[in-house]
Protein backbone atom coordinates (compact mmCIF):
# COMPACT_ATOMS: atom_id res chain seq x y z
CA UNK A 1 0.00 0.00 0.00
CA UNK A 2 1.22 3.09 -1.04
CA UNK A 3 0.76 6.28 1.39
CA UNK A 4 1.41 10.02 0.62
CA UNK A 5 3.34 11.82 2.76
CA UNK A 6 0.67 13.66 4.13
CA UNK A 7 -1.37 10.69 5.23
CA UNK A 8 0.66 8.30 8.46
CA UNK A 9 -0.10 5.38 10.12
CA UNK A 10 0.16 5.31 13.47
CA UNK A 11 -1.07 5.33 17.19
CA UNK A 12 -3.37 8.49 16.95
CA UNK A 13 -3.33 9.53 20.25
CA UNK A 14 -0.36 11.98 20.00
CA UNK A 15 -1.96 13.44 17.45
CA UNK A 16 -4.12 16.92 18.03
CA UNK A 17 -7.93 15.87 17.39
CA UNK A 18 -10.19 17.34 14.78
CA UNK A 19 -13.93 17.32 15.07
CA UNK A 20 -15.97 17.37 12.00
CA UNK A 21 -19.42 19.34 12.88
CA UNK A 22 -22.31 19.80 10.88
CA UNK A 23 -24.40 22.83 11.22
CA UNK A 24 -27.52 21.55 12.88
CA UNK A 25 -25.08 19.21 14.78
CA UNK A 26 -23.04 21.97 16.30
CA UNK A 27 -25.19 23.61 19.70
CA UNK A 28 -24.43 20.24 20.50
CA UNK A 29 -20.90 19.54 20.30
CA UNK A 30 -20.32 22.92 21.74
CA UNK A 31 -22.33 21.80 24.44
CA UNK A 32 -19.69 18.97 25.04
CA UNK A 33 -16.71 20.95 25.22
CA UNK A 34 -14.99 22.78 28.01
CA UNK A 35 -16.64 26.45 28.92
CA UNK A 36 -13.43 28.15 27.59
CA UNK A 37 -13.25 26.16 24.40
CA UNK A 38 -16.91 26.89 24.40
CA UNK A 39 -16.32 30.68 24.90
CA UNK A 40 -13.57 30.45 22.26
CA UNK A 41 -15.57 29.38 19.39
CA UNK A 42 -18.39 31.61 19.92
CA UNK A 43 -16.22 34.81 20.03
CA UNK A 44 -14.84 33.74 17.17
CA UNK A 45 -18.34 32.71 15.26
CA UNK A 46 -17.35 29.79 14.00
CA UNK A 47 -20.66 28.70 12.29
CA UNK A 48 -19.82 25.17 11.26
CA UNK A 49 -19.77 26.23 7.39
CA UNK A 50 -18.47 23.77 5.43
CA UNK A 51 -14.79 23.65 4.36
CA UNK A 52 -14.29 26.60 7.33
CA UNK A 53 -12.19 25.58 10.67
CA UNK A 54 -11.51 26.92 13.93
CA UNK A 55 -8.04 26.31 16.07
CA UNK A 56 -8.70 25.76 19.67
CA UNK A 57 -5.90 26.70 21.96
CA UNK A 58 -4.49 24.59 24.46
CA UNK A 59 -1.48 25.21 27.13
CA UNK A 60 1.56 26.89 26.50
CA UNK A 61 1.04 27.71 23.07
CA UNK A 62 -0.73 24.06 21.91
CA UNK A 63 -3.25 24.01 19.76
CA UNK A 64 -5.46 21.86 21.50
CA UNK A 65 -8.68 21.11 19.21
CA UNK A 66 -10.10 22.15 15.81
CA UNK A 67 -13.26 22.50 14.91
CA UNK A 68 -14.07 21.49 10.65
CA UNK A 69 -16.93 21.93 9.33
CA UNK A 70 -18.86 19.89 6.68
CA UNK A 71 -21.73 19.21 4.82
CA UNK A 72 -21.73 15.29 4.55
CA UNK A 73 -19.35 12.82 6.42
CA UNK A 74 -19.66 10.41 3.16
CA UNK A 75 -18.21 12.77 0.65
CA UNK A 76 -14.24 12.30 0.91
CA UNK A 77 -13.40 15.75 0.15
CA UNK A 78 -15.33 17.05 3.39
CA UNK A 79 -11.97 17.51 5.10
CA UNK A 80 -10.24 18.47 2.09
CA UNK A 81 -9.58 22.41 2.52
CA UNK A 82 -7.45 21.23 5.85
CA UNK A 83 -4.08 20.08 4.96
CA UNK A 84 -2.90 22.99 3.78
CA UNK A 85 -5.33 25.48 5.94
CA UNK A 86 -4.18 23.88 9.22
CA UNK A 87 -0.46 24.42 11.04
CA UNK A 88 2.02 21.99 9.98
CA UNK A 89 2.07 18.75 12.00
CA UNK A 90 0.27 15.50 12.91
CA UNK A 91 -3.65 15.34 13.73
CA UNK A 92 -6.47 12.80 13.68
CA UNK A 93 -10.00 12.37 13.77
CA UNK A 94 -11.65 12.30 17.24
CA UNK A 95 -12.62 9.12 18.32
CA UNK A 96 -16.17 9.95 20.00
CA UNK A 97 -16.93 13.93 19.17
CA UNK A 98 -18.45 15.18 15.73
CA UNK A 99 -20.26 13.50 12.65
CA UNK A 100 -18.10 9.57 11.86
CA UNK A 101 -15.60 10.14 8.88
CA UNK A 102 -14.78 6.58 7.36
CA UNK A 103 -11.03 6.47 7.73
CA UNK A 104 -10.73 5.02 4.28
CA UNK A 105 -12.70 8.77 3.74
CA UNK A 106 -10.64 10.38 5.27
CA UNK A 107 -7.19 9.15 3.76
CA UNK A 108 -9.01 9.91 0.31
CA UNK A 109 -10.10 13.65 1.13
CA UNK A 110 -7.16 14.57 2.90
CA UNK A 111 -4.86 13.18 0.02
CA UNK A 112 -7.10 14.87 -2.24
CA UNK A 113 -6.61 18.29 -0.41
CA UNK A 114 -3.02 17.72 0.19
CA UNK A 115 -2.24 17.07 -3.62
CA UNK A 116 0.11 19.94 -4.84
CA UNK A 117 1.56 20.05 -8.48
CA UNK A 118 5.21 19.85 -7.76
CA UNK A 119 7.53 19.15 -11.01
CA UNK A 120 8.93 22.76 -11.55
CA UNK A 121 7.77 24.53 -8.44
CA UNK A 122 8.22 23.84 -5.25
CA UNK A 123 5.05 24.43 -3.04
CA UNK A 124 5.48 26.64 0.09
CA UNK A 125 5.03 24.28 2.78
CA UNK A 126 3.92 20.89 3.50
CA UNK A 127 0.79 19.69 4.05
CA UNK A 128 -0.53 19.23 7.73
CA UNK A 129 -0.21 15.00 8.39
CA UNK A 130 -3.01 12.55 9.01
CA UNK A 131 -2.45 10.06 11.66
CA UNK A 132 -4.93 7.04 11.57
CA UNK A 133 -5.02 3.46 12.81
CA UNK A 134 -2.86 0.95 11.34
CA UNK A 135 -5.91 -1.14 11.08
CA UNK A 136 -8.26 0.42 9.40
CA UNK A 137 -9.03 -0.79 5.73
CA UNK A 138 -7.62 1.19 3.97
CA UNK A 139 -5.61 -0.16 0.77
CA UNK A 140 -8.48 0.71 -1.57
CA UNK A 141 -8.65 4.06 -0.76
CA UNK A 142 -4.82 4.97 -0.98
CA UNK A 143 -4.71 2.69 -4.83
CA UNK A 144 -7.44 5.33 -5.52
CA UNK A 145 -5.77 8.77 -4.65
CA UNK A 146 -3.01 7.02 -6.62
CA UNK A 147 -4.83 6.98 -9.48
CA UNK A 148 -6.48 10.30 -8.66
CA UNK A 149 -3.05 11.65 -8.28
CA UNK A 150 -1.53 9.99 -11.44
CA UNK A 151 -4.68 11.74 -13.59
CA UNK A 152 -3.72 15.50 -12.06
CA UNK A 153 0.06 14.92 -12.44
CA UNK A 154 -0.01 13.65 -16.28
CA UNK A 155 -2.61 16.08 -17.25
CA UNK A 156 -0.63 19.05 -14.87
CA UNK A 157 2.72 18.27 -16.94
CA UNK A 158 3.29 20.71 -19.79
CA UNK A 159 3.41 19.08 -23.67
CA UNK A 160 7.68 19.31 -24.09
CA UNK A 161 7.50 16.64 -20.89
CA UNK A 162 4.55 14.87 -21.80
CA UNK A 163 4.00 14.32 -25.30
CA UNK A 164 3.19 11.01 -27.40
CA UNK A 165 6.65 8.95 -26.60
CA UNK A 166 6.70 10.01 -22.80
CA UNK A 167 2.83 8.86 -22.80
CA UNK A 168 3.83 5.59 -23.79
CA UNK A 169 6.78 5.38 -21.35
CA UNK A 170 3.61 6.15 -18.91
CA UNK A 171 1.97 2.63 -20.07
CA UNK A 172 5.18 1.13 -20.29
CA UNK A 173 5.96 1.40 -16.36
CA UNK A 174 2.33 0.77 -15.27
CA UNK A 175 3.07 -2.47 -17.35
CA UNK A 176 5.97 -3.21 -16.05
CA UNK A 177 4.53 -3.23 -12.75
CA UNK A 178 1.45 -5.30 -13.24
CA UNK A 179 3.30 -7.75 -15.99
CA UNK A 180 1.40 -6.61 -18.60
CA UNK A 181 1.87 -6.82 -21.90
CA UNK A 182 2.38 -3.94 -24.13
CA UNK A 183 2.02 -2.93 -27.97
CA UNK A 184 2.77 0.08 -30.00
CA UNK A 185 2.14 1.25 -33.02
CA UNK A 186 4.10 4.56 -34.32
CA UNK A 187 4.63 6.75 -37.32
CA UNK A 188 4.13 5.41 -40.91
CA UNK A 189 3.74 1.62 -38.97
CA UNK A 190 0.00 3.36 -38.53
CA UNK A 191 -0.65 2.86 -42.09
CA UNK A 192 0.89 -0.49 -42.25
CA UNK A 193 -1.38 -1.87 -39.42
CA UNK A 194 -4.60 0.10 -40.48
CA UNK A 195 -4.62 2.78 -38.01
CA UNK A 196 -5.13 5.49 -41.07
CA UNK A 197 -6.95 8.27 -38.82
CA UNK A 198 -4.49 8.19 -36.30
CA UNK A 199 -1.55 8.67 -38.32
CA UNK A 200 -3.96 11.48 -40.47
CA UNK A 201 -4.01 13.66 -36.97
CA UNK A 202 -0.14 13.28 -35.79
CA UNK A 203 1.40 13.00 -38.92
CA UNK A 204 2.27 16.97 -38.83
CA UNK A 205 4.02 16.63 -35.51
CA UNK A 206 7.55 16.25 -35.33
CA UNK A 207 6.88 13.80 -32.45
CA UNK A 208 5.70 10.69 -33.94
CA UNK A 209 1.37 9.94 -33.46
CA UNK A 210 1.36 6.01 -31.81
CA UNK A 211 -1.28 4.06 -30.82
CA UNK A 212 -0.27 2.56 -27.27
CA UNK A 213 -1.92 -1.21 -26.46
CA UNK A 214 -1.60 -2.72 -23.28
CA UNK A 215 -3.17 -6.08 -22.73
CA UNK A 216 -3.51 -7.59 -18.92
CA UNK A 217 -5.13 -10.80 -17.14
CA UNK A 218 -6.70 -13.69 -17.44
CA UNK A 219 -8.51 -14.86 -20.96
CA UNK A 220 -10.80 -16.56 -19.12
CA UNK A 221 -12.04 -13.60 -17.33
CA UNK A 222 -14.69 -10.78 -18.93
CA UNK A 223 -12.95 -8.88 -21.66
CA UNK A 224 -12.80 -4.93 -20.61
CA UNK A 225 -11.44 -2.25 -23.32
CA UNK A 226 -10.59 0.90 -21.56
CA UNK A 227 -9.74 3.45 -24.11
CA UNK A 228 -8.19 6.90 -23.88
CA UNK A 229 -7.95 10.40 -26.04
CA UNK A 230 -4.26 10.73 -25.78
CA UNK A 231 -3.88 14.60 -27.79
CA UNK A 232 -0.83 15.70 -25.84
CA UNK A 233 -1.34 19.04 -27.46
CA UNK A 234 -3.74 20.44 -29.77
CA UNK A 235 -3.28 23.89 -31.58
CA UNK A 236 -6.44 23.04 -33.63
CA UNK A 237 -4.43 22.32 -36.64
CA UNK A 238 -4.95 24.63 -39.60
CA UNK A 239 -8.28 25.22 -38.37
CA UNK A 240 -6.16 27.12 -35.75
CA UNK A 241 -7.13 27.73 -31.81
CA UNK A 242 -7.38 31.39 -30.50
CA UNK A 243 -4.66 31.81 -28.08
CA UNK A 244 -7.08 31.65 -25.03
CA UNK A 245 -8.24 28.45 -26.64
CA UNK A 246 -4.93 26.94 -26.94
CA UNK A 247 -3.58 27.98 -23.64
CA UNK A 248 -4.67 25.05 -21.45
CA UNK A 249 -4.58 22.41 -24.44
CA UNK A 250 -1.51 20.25 -22.70
CA UNK A 251 -4.66 18.86 -21.27
CA UNK A 252 -6.53 17.55 -24.03
CA UNK A 253 -4.74 14.20 -23.04
CA UNK A 254 -7.22 14.45 -20.05
CA UNK A 255 -8.97 11.30 -21.64
CA UNK A 256 -5.63 9.37 -21.82
CA UNK A 257 -4.66 10.42 -18.43
CA UNK A 258 -8.17 8.88 -16.81
CA UNK A 259 -7.88 5.76 -18.98
CA UNK A 260 -4.29 4.65 -17.74
CA UNK A 261 -5.22 5.48 -14.13
CA UNK A 262 -7.99 3.53 -14.54
CA UNK A 263 -6.35 0.09 -16.01
CA UNK A 264 -3.46 1.04 -13.08
CA UNK A 265 -6.54 0.84 -10.41
CA UNK A 266 -7.73 -2.76 -12.02
CA UNK A 267 -4.46 -3.68 -12.37
CA UNK A 268 -3.32 -2.67 -8.71
CA UNK A 269 -6.82 -4.09 -7.19
CA UNK A 270 -6.71 -7.65 -9.37
CA UNK A 271 -9.91 -6.96 -10.49
CA UNK A 272 -10.72 -9.92 -12.67
CA UNK A 273 -11.35 -8.85 -15.96
CA UNK A 274 -9.27 -9.30 -18.86
CA UNK A 275 -7.94 -5.82 -19.72
CA UNK A 276 -7.16 -4.20 -22.87
CA UNK A 277 -5.57 -0.39 -22.64
CA UNK A 278 -6.14 1.87 -25.56
CA UNK A 279 -4.45 5.58 -26.08
CA UNK A 280 -3.83 6.78 -29.19
CA UNK A 281 -1.17 9.52 -28.69
CA UNK A 282 -0.88 12.20 -31.01
CA UNK A 283 0.07 16.16 -30.96
CA UNK A 284 -2.44 17.85 -33.16
CA UNK A 285 0.33 20.08 -34.97
CA UNK A 286 0.34 22.93 -37.75
CA UNK A 287 2.72 22.43 -40.55
CA UNK A 288 3.32 21.22 -44.28
CA UNK A 289 1.74 17.41 -43.18
CA UNK A 290 -0.80 18.78 -40.95
CA UNK A 291 -4.30 17.20 -42.56
CA UNK A 292 -6.84 19.60 -44.47
CA UNK A 293 -10.10 20.70 -44.31
CA UNK A 294 -11.99 18.81 -47.02
CA UNK A 295 -9.84 16.32 -46.72
CA UNK A 296 -11.38 12.74 -46.94
CA UNK A 297 -9.48 10.19 -44.32
CA UNK A 298 -9.83 6.53 -44.22
CA UNK A 299 -10.65 4.67 -40.91
CA UNK A 300 -9.52 1.15 -39.35
CA UNK A 301 -13.71 0.14 -40.04
CA UNK A 302 -13.90 1.30 -43.89
CA UNK A 303 -15.95 4.55 -42.53
CA UNK A 304 -14.41 7.27 -44.79
CA UNK A 305 -14.78 10.56 -43.19
CA UNK A 306 -14.63 14.29 -44.21
CA UNK A 307 -12.42 16.35 -42.58
CA UNK A 308 -15.08 19.08 -41.73
CA UNK A 309 -12.80 20.86 -39.11
CA UNK A 310 -9.78 19.83 -38.30
CA UNK A 311 -10.11 20.69 -34.30
CA UNK A 312 -12.49 17.75 -34.03
CA UNK A 313 -9.07 15.54 -33.93
CA UNK A 314 -10.16 13.77 -30.75
CA UNK A 315 -12.73 12.07 -32.46
CA UNK A 316 -10.41 11.12 -35.67
CA UNK A 317 -8.19 9.19 -33.37
CA UNK A 318 -10.65 7.87 -31.20
CA UNK A 319 -12.15 6.37 -33.87
CA UNK A 320 -9.71 3.83 -35.10
CA UNK A 321 -8.83 2.85 -31.50
CA UNK A 322 -12.68 2.14 -30.69
CA UNK A 323 -13.13 -0.29 -34.05
CA UNK A 324 -9.74 -2.04 -32.20
CA UNK A 325 -11.31 -2.51 -29.50
CA UNK A 326 -14.51 -3.47 -30.94
CA UNK A 327 -12.66 -6.20 -32.69
CA UNK A 328 -12.90 -8.75 -29.71
CA UNK A 329 -16.05 -8.02 -28.51
CA UNK A 330 -15.46 -7.30 -25.33
CA UNK A 331 -17.86 -7.05 -22.52
CA UNK A 332 -17.78 -3.69 -22.54
CA UNK A 333 -15.72 -0.67 -23.86
CA UNK A 334 -15.57 2.62 -22.23
CA UNK A 335 -13.34 5.67 -23.04
CA UNK A 336 -12.44 8.67 -21.94
CA UNK A 337 -12.07 11.74 -23.53
CA UNK A 338 -12.28 15.79 -23.27
CA UNK A 339 -13.92 16.09 -26.53
CA UNK A 340 -16.21 19.03 -26.51
CA UNK A 341 -16.69 22.29 -25.55
CA UNK A 342 -20.40 21.82 -25.91
CA UNK A 343 -20.08 19.12 -22.84
CA UNK A 344 -18.90 21.93 -20.72
CA UNK A 345 -21.58 24.46 -21.94
CA UNK A 346 -23.95 21.96 -20.71
CA UNK A 347 -23.41 21.06 -17.30
CA UNK A 348 -19.99 23.11 -16.61
CA UNK A 349 -16.90 21.72 -15.55
CA UNK A 350 -17.26 19.94 -12.27
CA UNK A 351 -19.72 17.38 -14.07
CA UNK A 352 -19.19 14.90 -16.98
CA UNK A 353 -20.95 13.78 -19.86
CA UNK A 354 -21.77 10.32 -20.20
CA UNK A 355 -23.10 8.79 -22.87
CA UNK A 356 -24.25 4.95 -23.36
CA UNK A 357 -25.54 2.60 -25.82
CA UNK A 358 -27.04 0.58 -22.99
CA UNK A 359 -29.22 1.51 -20.41
CA UNK A 360 -27.70 -1.24 -17.66
CA UNK A 361 -24.51 0.37 -17.92
CA UNK A 362 -25.39 4.21 -17.81
CA UNK A 363 -27.50 3.43 -14.75
CA UNK A 364 -24.86 1.60 -12.52
CA UNK A 365 -22.30 4.13 -13.45
CA UNK A 366 -24.80 6.49 -12.16
CA UNK A 367 -25.74 5.22 -9.29
CA UNK A 368 -21.79 4.66 -8.44
CA UNK A 369 -21.13 8.17 -9.07
CA UNK A 370 -24.18 9.52 -6.75
CA UNK A 371 -23.01 7.26 -4.51
CA UNK A 372 -19.16 8.16 -4.15
CA UNK A 373 -19.45 11.70 -4.58
CA UNK A 374 -18.18 11.53 -7.99
CA UNK A 375 -21.05 11.91 -10.48
CA UNK A 376 -21.62 11.44 -14.04
CA UNK A 377 -24.98 13.32 -15.82
CA UNK A 378 -26.09 11.16 -19.00
CA UNK A 379 -26.93 12.83 -22.47
CA UNK A 380 -28.92 10.82 -25.31
CA UNK A 381 -27.55 9.63 -28.36
CA UNK A 382 -30.56 11.48 -29.92
CA UNK A 383 -29.75 9.83 -33.58
CA UNK A 384 -31.70 12.39 -35.08
CA UNK A 385 -28.91 14.50 -35.35
CA UNK A 386 -26.74 12.30 -37.36
CA UNK A 387 -27.84 14.50 -40.07
CA UNK A 388 -25.16 17.32 -39.05
CA UNK A 389 -22.90 14.93 -39.82
CA UNK A 390 -23.73 14.35 -43.11
CA UNK A 391 -21.21 14.39 -46.31
CA UNK A 392 -21.58 14.33 -49.63
CA UNK A 393 -18.38 13.06 -50.59
CA UNK A 394 -17.80 10.70 -47.73
CA UNK A 395 -19.70 8.52 -45.48
CA UNK A 396 -19.51 11.02 -42.78
CA UNK A 397 -18.36 14.34 -42.09
CA UNK A 398 -16.35 14.47 -38.25
CA UNK A 399 -17.93 17.83 -37.56
CA UNK A 400 -20.85 20.11 -38.96
CA UNK A 401 -23.49 22.50 -36.84
CA UNK A 402 -22.51 23.90 -34.23
CA UNK A 403 -25.52 22.75 -32.59
CA UNK A 404 -25.72 19.54 -30.08
CA UNK A 405 -21.85 19.74 -30.00
CA UNK A 406 -21.38 16.54 -27.14
CA UNK A 407 -23.99 14.85 -28.96
CA UNK A 408 -22.84 15.08 -32.50
CA UNK A 409 -19.46 13.70 -31.36
CA UNK A 410 -20.79 10.90 -29.57
CA UNK A 411 -22.99 9.86 -32.35
CA UNK A 412 -19.77 9.85 -34.59
CA UNK A 413 -17.82 7.61 -32.30
CA UNK A 414 -21.04 5.01 -31.98
CA UNK A 415 -20.36 4.74 -35.57
CA UNK A 416 -17.81 2.84 -35.34
CA UNK A 417 -19.02 0.58 -32.07
CA UNK A 418 -21.05 -2.29 -33.37
CA UNK A 419 -24.58 -3.49 -32.89
CA UNK A 420 -24.89 -4.89 -29.79
CA UNK A 421 -21.32 -4.04 -28.31
CA UNK A 422 -21.93 -2.33 -24.64
CA UNK A 423 -20.42 0.76 -24.76
CA UNK A 424 -19.91 3.90 -22.88
CA UNK A 425 -18.55 7.25 -23.74
CA UNK A 426 -17.13 9.86 -20.82
CA UNK A 427 -16.90 13.90 -22.47
CA UNK A 428 -14.58 15.12 -19.20
CA UNK A 429 -13.12 18.43 -18.63
CA UNK A 430 -10.49 17.21 -16.81
CA UNK A 431 -9.22 20.83 -15.77
CA UNK A 432 -9.84 22.46 -12.41
CA UNK A 433 -10.13 26.21 -13.50
CA UNK A 434 -9.53 27.44 -9.91
CA UNK A 435 -8.29 26.30 -6.42
CA UNK A 436 -10.95 24.85 -4.32
CA UNK A 437 -10.93 22.86 -1.52
CA UNK A 438 -9.33 19.35 -2.48
CA UNK A 439 -9.74 20.43 -6.46
CA UNK A 440 -6.58 22.65 -6.34
CA UNK A 441 -6.38 24.51 -9.94
CA UNK A 442 -4.60 22.24 -13.38
CA UNK A 443 -5.56 18.47 -13.54
CA UNK A 444 -8.54 16.51 -12.26
CA UNK A 445 -9.51 13.19 -11.99
CA UNK A 446 -13.47 12.97 -12.70
CA UNK A 447 -15.83 9.75 -12.48
CA UNK A 448 -12.52 7.87 -12.02
CA UNK A 449 -13.83 6.90 -8.52
CA UNK A 450 -17.08 6.02 -9.88
CA UNK A 451 -15.72 3.83 -13.01
CA UNK A 452 -13.80 2.19 -10.31
CA UNK A 453 -16.84 1.37 -8.36
CA UNK A 454 -19.50 0.52 -11.44
CA UNK A 455 -16.91 -1.44 -12.56
CA UNK A 456 -16.09 -3.44 -9.22
CA UNK A 457 -20.02 -3.55 -9.14
CA UNK A 458 -19.60 -5.58 -12.37
CA UNK A 459 -16.79 -7.69 -12.11
CA UNK A 460 -15.60 -7.72 -8.82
Amino acid sequence: MKLPACIELADPLAATPIIAVRKAALDEILAALDPDARAWAKANGFAAKPDTWLLLPGDAGRIALVLAGIEDARDPRALSALPHALPEGRYRLHPTLGEPIAPADALLGWGLGAYRYSRYLKPPRAPAVLVLAHAAPLAEAAALLEASARVRDLVNTPTQDMGPLELEGEVRALGERHGAELRVVAGDDLLRENFPAIHAVGRASHRAPRLIELTWGDREHPALAIVGKGVCFDTGGLDLKPSDGMRNMKKDMGGGAHAIALAGLIMDRQLPVRLTLLVPAVENAVGPEAYRPGEVVATRKGISVEIDNTDAEGRMILCDALALAAESAPDLILDFATLTGAARIALGPDLPVLFSNDDGVAAQWIEAGDAQHDPVWRMPLWRPYLRYLKSHVADIANAGSRMAGAVTAALYLEKFIPDGQRWAHLDVYAWNDGDRPGRPRGGEAMALRSAWAMLKARYG
